[in-house]
């Protein structure tokens, strides 16, 4: 990519920082995109011994681009997203793929292609780490975040797709441990 062109797709890439996710940060203000999105790949780069049988360096790269469609269509969680919206989502990458030179297009595109699909390892290793890392943003945000429908989420997001590890299928017992804890200290405090 020339230097024009690079700079050009940052630029419309840019809005992952500026848009919001339905999580909470420890400092009581809105998740950006790209803040999940770069605490994503450092899960996926800290697990990388763990996982010596798949090819981590793919994986990060798709941890890095996996919302990339959110830069056009904004986050919508999980338990509101519908077919549609996912449809919405998936032609809005294609439209950002679109703009990139053909070489990089092509790369990407086929990331992308490989993580819907969720066929291969390192896709199921990204979708898992998605939702861990999700509920970990969760429960450090705090209870007083969640809506209703959450308590039994935090329990339950992901967990299918968690069981394709036994690494991920750990981590994701423990992310819902400190959630019963969390429910349970608040209960307390009521």
């Amino acid at each position: 990519m020339n230097p024009k062109e690079l700079i050009e797709f940052l630029g419309l890439i840019e809005t992952l920082k500026c848009n919001t996710r339905h999580n909470w940060t420890t400092s009581g203000r809105q998740e950006s995109v790209a803040e999940h999105t770069w605490r994503l790949a450092v899960l996926a780069m800290l697990m990388e011994p763990d996982f010596k049988d798949l090819d981590m360096n793919k994986v990060i790269r798709m941890c890095l681009i996996h919302d990339w469609g959110e830069a056009v269509t904004g986050d919508i969680p999980a338990f509101v997203k519908t077919d549609s919206d996912e449809a919405v989502e998936e032609e809005a990458i294609h439209s950002l793929l679109d703009r990139l030179p053909k070489a990089a297009s092509d790369r990407f595109t086929s990331l992308f292609l490989e993580l819907l699909e969720c066929q291969t390892r390192e896709a199921k290793l990204v979708k898992a780490l998605d939702k861990i890392e999700t509920v970990i943003q969760h429960n450090e945000g705090g209870t007083g975040y969640w809506l209703p429908l959450e308590y039994d989420l935090n329990l339950t997001y992901g967990n299918e797709i968690c069981d394709s590890f036994p690494q991920t299928k750990d981590l994701r017992n423990q992310v819902r441990e400190d959630s019963i804890r969390l429910m349970e200290e608040e209960k307390g405090r009521k």
